[in-house]
């Protein structure tokens, strides 16, 4: 494994290099006091091998000088100067031997150190780097892998990851592996367990490494703790929840009087048709139709009121996002039943262009309530302060091209100012005197949780244009 060396192999380096000088003392006297041994010196090729494992480049290139000189010496004190043809050429090839030995040590050696240099750096990242074989089984294992799982490189050795670190992946590991084979990459989140047994999130990306026949060899997988992250994101959704919970209050608080004459109309109804129901069971001959009648009305105004109170106390209920599939003219019909009072109290006409197609998305039916109450009381308020003789608010809803919902309210208040267009949805921007500029950033958080869009659309005319769209569910579909 390609690892920090460890005390052992450390240790074991420290014995190469009295192990090479033996070694070489050792040839050295058979080939001197045994001359008929043949070429033994050729043996001299072993000690350069060994110092390649305890010494440095100079070390290298003096301990093969060294054998270069006793395989002459030895020759000097065995052949003199009436050395054969035979001997002298053995005692060449073993010094070619030596030369060629070393050169090719050094050329490893220097390698060695370059990749050894490079594993280094590795180990400078805070994120987690290992390699890992076809066989899940671990061969590499980085300083940021220790720290952040808490195994050492030793005990990574020869694991496998998945088993190691009890991943859990975001889809199945079979298909996971085919987009690897397919591209030779594959990033998403994933989740790890560590040595003390916490789990850590964390981005990962892995790289196929190939032979030239494009075979698998090796995957390279690089993890970012993202843990932190992503507690910090869950805060900022639950302050963003919190605040809109405080919005759709003060939206109510801004509502009362229209919600009280909603309320009121049902339960005055009510109160009408028992009355009536009364007189006819009072009669000689008592009307029992009428009496039927009557009773059926009351409880259709007392299912009426009924229905306002519920929508009421959702969008006052405190809760967590419940995506369940709705129906967006629903929607448009629900909130508009809230803002009647408004509408009549600012003289203002109410025009729907609703489509007959359906819209069904998937979204939490109060928070989008909640988004188009938003808009249409901003269109309601600009037209309260505006000196115009029409005011006019007309709802819309279509489906575009790309097979999205679109919800359109158009006022025919004073409009926007183009330069303060681009910060509307901005927190704390705001236009109105008494105004926190948070009502559209509000609206922007929930559409985009809802994985739709909302923007001004530009206006040549008089007054203002706020459009949102959602992802439709389903393809082409005729109510």
């Amino acid at each position: 494994m390609q690892h920090r060396l460890s005390p052992g192999a450390s240790g074991n380096s420290r014995l190469l290099g009295p192990l090479a000088v033996l070694l070489a003392a050792g040839i050295f006297a058979v080939d001197t006091l045994d001359a008929f041994s043949g070429a033994v010196s050729v043996l001299y090729v072993v000690v350069p091998l060994l110092a390649a494992g305890a010494l440095r480049r100079r070390g290298i290139v003096l301990s093969s000088l060294a054998c270069v000189a006793l395989t002459l010496l030895s020759f000097w004190l065995v052949h003199g100067t009436g050395a054969n043809w035979g001997a002298l050429s053995r005692c060449l090839m073993s010094i070619a031997a030596i030369v060629i030995t070393t050169l090719l040590v050094l050329k490893n050696q220097s390698t060695s150190t370059d990749l050894s240099e490079k594993a280094e750096l590795l180990d400078l990242t805070h994120d987690s780097i290992f390699v890992r074989g076809t066989d899940e089984q671990i061969t590499y294992w980085n300083r940021g892998a220790e720290a952040i799982y808490g195994w050492s490189a030793e005990h990574a050795a020869g694991k496998s990851t998945h088993q190691l670190l009890q991943t859990v992946f975001p889809t199945s590991l079979d298909e996971i592996n085919q987009e690897l084979f397919r591209s030779g990459r594959w990033e998403g989140e994933i989740v790890h367990t560590k040595r003390d047994g916490s789990a850590v999130v964390v981005a990962s990306r892995w790289a196929l490494k190939t032979d030239a026949e494009g075979k698998p060899l090796a995957v390279l997988e690089t993890n970012t703790d993202i843990s932190e992250r992503r507690q910090a994101e869950a805060e900022v959704l639950k302050a963003q929840a919190e605040l809109a919970h405080v919005t759709r209050l003060t939206t109510l608080g801004e509502l009362t009087a229209s919600i009280a004459h909603e309320v009121n109309q049902p339960l005055a109804g009510i109160v009408l048709n028992g009355e009536a129901c009364l007189r006819w069971i009072d009669r000689d001959n008592p009307d029992l139709d009428e009496v039927r009648s009557a009773v059926k009305r009351s409880i259709a105004d007392a299912q009426r009121a009924s229905d306002i109170v519920r929508r009421i106390r959702s969008l006052s209920k405190k809760g967590d996002l419940q995506m369940t599939l709705i129906e967006v003219n629903e929607i448009v019909n629900e909130s508009l039943v809230l803002l009647q009072r408004e509408l009549v109290a600012n003289r203002i006409t109410l025009k729907l262009k609703l489509t007959n197609r359906r819209l069904p998305v998937l979204g939490d039916r109060v928070q989008l309530q909640q988004l188009l109450i938003n808009l249409l009381l901003n269109g309601i308020q600009a037209m309260a302060t505006a000196d115009n003789a029409l005011r006019e608010i007309i709802v819309a809803t279509s489906v575009d091209d790309s097979d999205q919902v679109n919800v359109r309210v158009q006022d025919s208040g004073p409009g926007i100012d183009p330069d303060n267009a681009r910060q509307l949805f901005n927190a704390f921007f705001t236009t109105k005197a008494d105004g926190i500029g948070m009502g559209l950033s509000i609206c922007r958080s929930i559409i985009e949780a809802h994985g739709g869009r909302v923007w001004v659309v530009p206006n040549p005319g008089r007054g203002a244009i706020f459009q949102f769209s959602l992802p439709r569910l389903e393809k082409d579909a005729e109510s």
